[in-house]
């Protein structure tokens, strides 16, 4: 398919239909299809599609050898997404990896996500497309931590995003995702929850959950986070008709008011109330996990759409609603770790498997738990 990006001129990026899908930039390097000037590899003018279908063909051939199956997440580049055999959120791909036949996984997504699959599917060879893509949300908190809440609050259960390593899953009670995370401590009998790292989606369940009373960890995805109010105000003057749609890790001013607030005064920022909310989430007309962002933006009559999360997401946005438009609010809604990962990424991880995944026994008998305990409780 054909596509043409281009930027605004005010703010953010507006992405059309007819694009060209490996931009080209003099003509000499391959780019990201989201102009985010990511280089692939040099080629020669023209040489571009050739190159791209030959790997294409290539890819095919070896996964029916090697008996393999690709999963690639949202946020990862169009051109990964096209060729996967799935394509989906945290949940989707941690449950989907206890079900494909297939022996061996290549996982199109950060390192948490390919561990989250060792663990619930240890059976299988789990091969990430890139190890270095990683996830700096995932790295914090620590164990140390959850000890010192958990003596604090013996009653206390730690709701572990699944966007975090082995290690700290393992001293969880639960895992949960953006799109279950409400449903899941919901059903938890404890008052005391203590939800890491992400501190602003623990923020967004809270709110639904008063009866609950939440502990927060100071984690948060910087992608999101870089999402202001003020950006979202500026695209939505330049497109008054546009719907905003929010992933529930996004920040805003109110947070970062409380946090200046607090260090100003020496005191923990939970000691900060701010009457007047004027973050992200409250300028949104709704707020969901990436699968629900896509369903939300199909189903709706709408046809002009303000994006607040990784702009990976736009492929599948576009591929269901191509005579939608669009719209990111900023020009950093795009996350490098999962830009990483390109075509070339997928073939060497079929050709010379040595991202594999591998983990002690032991770490993952007790990291298993929670996630097998999400997966019941989400249903």
């Amino acid at each position: 398919m054909d596509r043409e990006i281009w930027r605004g001129k005010d703010v953010g990026y507006i992405v059309k239909k007819k694009m060209n899908r490996s931009c080209r930039k003099n003509g000499m390097v391959s780019v990201n299809r989201w102009g985010f000037g990511s280089v692939n590899r040099a080629v020669k003018k023209g040489e571009g599609k050739e190159m791209d279908q030959e790997i294409k063909q290539r890819i095919e051939t070896l996964k029916k050898e090697k008996d393999a199956v690709i999963l690639a997440h949202y946020y990862v580049d169009g051109e990964v997404q096209e060729i996967a055999d799935y394509v989906g959120d945290s949940y989707y791909l941690a449950e989907l990896a206890t079900t494909v036949p297939q022996k061996t996984i290549i996982f199109c997504g950060v390192s948490f996500m390919g561990e989250s699959a060792k663990i619930l599917s240890p059976e299988k060879t789990v091969i990430m497309a890139d190890r270095s893509a990683d996830c700096p949300m995932a790295h914090m908190v620590e164990v140390e931590k959850i000890h010192e809440v958990r003596k604090e609050y013996p009653d206390v259960a730690v709701v572990c995003y699944v966007n975090s390593m082995a290690e700290i899953k393992a001293e969880s009670d639960v895992c949960v995702t953006s799109s279950n995370a409400l449903k899941i401590v919901k059903k938890l009998p404890n008052k005391d929850i203590f939800f890491i790292p992400d501190e602003n989606l623990g923020r967004f369940i809270a709110k639904k959950v008063p009866e609950k009373h939440f502990i927060f960890n100071d984690g948060f995805c910087h992608v999101h986070k870089s999402i202001h109010a003020e950006d979202v105000k500026k695209a939505k003057e330049l497109h008054p008709e546009a719907v905003v749609l929010a992933h529930p890790e996004c920040t805003g001013d109110v947070l970062k008011a409380q946090a200046d607030i607090a260090a100003a005064l020496g005191i923990p920022k939970d000691n900060i109330f701010i009457l007047h909310s004027g973050d992200v989430l409250e300028l949104a007309d709704f707020v969901g996990s990436t699968s629900q962002i896509i369903d939300y933006a199909t189903n709706s009559d709408e046809k002009v759409f303000l994006i607040c999360t990784e702009m990976g997401v736009f492929y599948e946005l576009l591929q269901k609603n191509p005579e939608k438009k669009f719209f990111s609010v900023g020009h950093r809604q795009f996350c490098p770790n999962m830009k990483k990962i390109h075509l070339d990424s997928v073939l060497r991880a079929l050709e010379n498997p040595e991202e594999e995944v591998e983990m002690d026994e032991a770490m993952r008998q007790r990291a298993v738990g929670p996630l097998a305990r999400m997966l019941e409780l989400a249903k």
